[in-house]
């Protein structure tokens, strides 16, 4: 069972932490900064933290002086306390006011019923996921379809439920409660055969594509199921002992950011108060790049973000100490300004050899606030300088994501930025504005009308990678707007839902893009909040994994796998990998974290309310028949790990010579991939004829030969040869997760 106290920080009244004494001074203050930020929220923000719509409610229900008075704030009281967790009172509340209305005479127009109705059904949901999913948790729950153990053994809220919903579908037929009304029979086991013909959903609509192993869910044999809400997540080799390790972190002023070390022996130990992060909560992401070159990496925290000018908090910058410890260095480094948000990217944007990063922040439309973007520089001495607006880039708008990529290979990293408000823009890194005096700032340029590539409105998370093996990268984004769950059946049943969906873009190689999303099998709502890609089979093609939702408990749909069929298509193989988790799941990242040459899946999972928390998942690859190659750079001229690094990767193979390509980067713009280590999967390969890696700083092009397959090599920059790093590996746990429930 994880430890939810650290026995060497004083826990106050409130629930929040004390700093350590044996914590450095910098990180004490950040903790202390950290402590008082809730007191600030209020408004509509303040739904998102414990207690405090229910205690605003709380007081209007006892101000109330009539029992019509009364019966105005009983919904919305029934929805602050669901959201809170605390579901049989909700529904306490949801029956009073049935009684009111009753007392009252009041006559309800079918609207009004329903909406008492959907928020009645929630709560049951909710109660029969809180006694069964949570409270009995195994490696079946809350998995799409649910089937096995996953199939509820209390069924006193799902049957209920059940009523409900089938009442609401007598009164007003809808595609939510339709959704809704399968998956609860789904929790009982009586899907499809009981659900009423009218509303039943074919069981062939979730067929997958192609049939994948099951990847089993071992996060809690492991003693990785944190039980928090949303978060992000890093996969890093953080103290360079040849294992990638895991650090965690959760929003909200209670969630703790945690570290855990990979022993390479089947085993995880958790170091977070060793590390020194006891009381460094909050994080909505993470991201992370060795900023001071020394071979460490360091971890951004990100913060804030969905709170407009309320989530004016602190960042954190941490900075690896190189012996499992970590520093907040935020305050010296420069970054202690506070701004609304979770999003960011590490790129070398001036080719000095030095990280740089773009922060992407929020602002409203018409708020009246202006949080704009920051660009910060990598002075190469531990220090940043703010330079967005010296270079342009000092956007405001409502950013949601941001990632970094040389989409016309010029040898300079450009800018994607994903808005939820607005157009989308591809800023081009044009160079120095003054080649001579670099100083006077370099020039970007918004290009994504002339690309192609302004999307619509409403866009969440965004990366650059290269799904068609041709050497240019291609473009990414999600939609992010739906009226309801129901929206998502209306999709998969007509393949047009009203919803936003996603957009791919190929790289024409020519400075323009083309929307293949059609063509590509992945026109669909795509309701995405974290997501990463890797490579599930090692055949060297990307496939992704999409972590689907929003805030609202009712947004109960399945996450999502694609795996990439040769580059001329994405599959849908959700269900035959045991990938459709219907909880929350914000950030995602891939790594082999076993060494037996599969990259493996963690998933931070949980939502926005108090309520709505969930364990993380680490989904464990069965393996596969194909090959695969680890590169671990050691930039020279270039930055530490070869961020922005080219790699073609040319195979024999039974059809003759192929090329694999790859760029260094952490991979989505919600979770963060090993920085320190390319995982390469080189599909039916027989041997390796070269390798090409095209320096960022240089842009020159280090050729290796005489690799071999499916082994490891430690490259530093334009040395001779490449070196074998040698290491052993460890089986996954044969049995399910099993007995995982760790008190919120």
């Amino acid at each position: 069972m994880l430890r939810r106290g650290i026995t060497s920080v004083v826990i106050l009244a409130s629930g929040l932490t004390l700093a350590s004494a044996t914590q450095p001074t910098s990180t004490r203050e950040m903790i202390q900064r950290l402590q008082h930020l809730d007191s600030s929220i209020s408004g509509d923000t303040s739904q998102f933290f414990p207690g405090k719509a229910v205690a605003f409610n709380e007081s209007k229900l006892a101000a109330a002086r009539s029992v019509t008075a009364r019966m105005s704030v009983r919904l919305p009281y029934a929805q602050a306390l669901l959201n809170d967790g605390r579901s049989e009172e909700a529904l306490q509340q949801i029956n009073l006011l049935g009684r009111e209305i009753g007392q009252s005479g009041t006559s309800l127009g079918p609207e009004q019923i329903v909406q008492i109705l959907d928020l009645k059904a929630l709560c049951e949901l909710h109660i029969g996921e809180q006694q069964n999913c949570l409270l009995n948790h195994n490696a079946d729950s809350c998995l799409f379809p649910l089937q096995g153990g996953g199939i509820h053994q209390d069924q006193t809220g799902s049957r209920a439920a059940i009523g409900t919903l089938n009442q609401i579908l007598n009164t007003s037929p809808n595609p939510y409660a339709a959704w809704l009304l399968n998956i609860a029979y789904m929790t009982v086991g009586k899907y499809p055969e009981k659900v009423p013909t009218r509303w039943a959903i074919p069981e062939r609509t979730f067929a997958s594509d192609y049939d994948l192993p099951r990847f089993p869910d071992v996060a809690g044999a492991l003693g990785l199921a944190v039980d928090d809400l949303s978060g992000g997540v890093v996969m890093e080799d953080f103290d360079q002992d040849g294992w990638l390790d895991i650090m965690a972190s959760a929003w909200g002023f209670h969630g703790q950011l945690r570290y855990f070390h990979n022993n390479g022996d089947g085993s995880f130990t958790e170091l977070t108060e060793q590390a020194g992060l006891t009381g460094l909560v909050g994080g909505l992401n993470l991201t992370h790049a060795d900023i001071d070159n020394d071979g460490f990496m360091d971890v951004l925290v990100l913060r804030g973000a969905w709170l407009a000018h309320e989530g004016r908090f602190p960042n954190s910058l941490l900075r690896n100490n190189g012996d499992n410890t970590c520093t907040d260095i935020t305050v010296t480094a420069g970054m202690g300004e506070g701004h609304s948000t979770h999003t960011a990217t590490w790129f070398d944007y001036d080719g000095d050899g030095w990280i740089d990063v773009f922060i992407g922040n929020e602002t409203l439309a018409d708020s009246g606030e202006s949080d704009p973007c920051e660009l910060c520089r990598n002075n190469g001495d531990g220090t940043f300088t703010e330079c967005a607006a010296l270079n342009g880039v000092a956007i405001v708008d409502w950013v949601k994501a941001v990632t970094s990529g040389d989409f016309n290979n010029d040898g300079r990293p450009d800018l994607y930025v994903s808005s939820l408000q607005g157009d989308n823009r591809l800023l081009h890194n044009d160079g120095p504005v003054d080649p001579r005096l670099p100083s006077r700032g370099w020039r970007f340029t918004d290009v994504a009308a002339t690309a192609g590539v302004t999307g619509r409105a409403k866009s969440f998370p965004c990366w650059f990678f290269d799904y068609n093996n041709d050497g240019w990268l291609d473009l990414f984004v999600t939609g992010y707007s739906i009226h309801n769950a129901g929206d998502i059946l209306i999709d998969l049943l007509s393949s047009r839902g009203p919803g936003e969906q996603a957009r791919l873009y190929q790289n024409n190689g020519d400075g323009t893009f083309s929307d293949v999303t059609a063509a590509m099998g992945i026109d669909r709502i795509l309701h995405t909040m974290g997501c990463n890609f890797g490579d599930l089979d090692n055949d060297g093609w990307l496939d992704f994994y999409l972590g689907i939702g929003d805030p609202s408990l009712g947004t109960i749909i399945p996450n999502l796998m694609f795996r990439n069929n040769a580059g001329q298509g994405f599959q849908d193989v959700t269900i035959s990998g045991g990938f459709g988790q219907l909880q929350k799941s914000h950030a995602i990242a891939f790594g082999d974290l076993n060494h037996d040459g599969s990259q493996d899946i963690y998933s931070v999972v949980g939502g926005a309310f108090s309520g709505d928390h969930y364990p993380n998942q680490l989904f464990a690859n069965p393996g596969n028949k194909n090959h695969w190659l680890k590169l671990s750079l050691q930039g020279v001229r270039s930055n530490r790990p070869g961020l922005g690094a080219r790699i073609k990767v040319v195979t024999q193979s039974p059809s003759g010579l192929r090329e694999i390509h790859r760029v260094v980067s952490s991979g989505g713009s919600f979770g963060s991939s090993a920085l320190t280590r390319q995982e390469i999967g080189l599909g039916q390969a027989t041997s390796i004829d070269r390798v090409e890696i095209t320096w960022p700083a240089t842009g020159e092009t280090q050729v290796l030969r005489d690799l071999a397959i499916d082994q490891h090599y430690h490259v530093r920059e334009n040395a001779p040869r490449a070196e074998v790093i040698t290491s052993g590996s460890f089986p996954w746990p044969d049995h399910p997760t099993k007995g995982l429930h760790h008190p919120h």
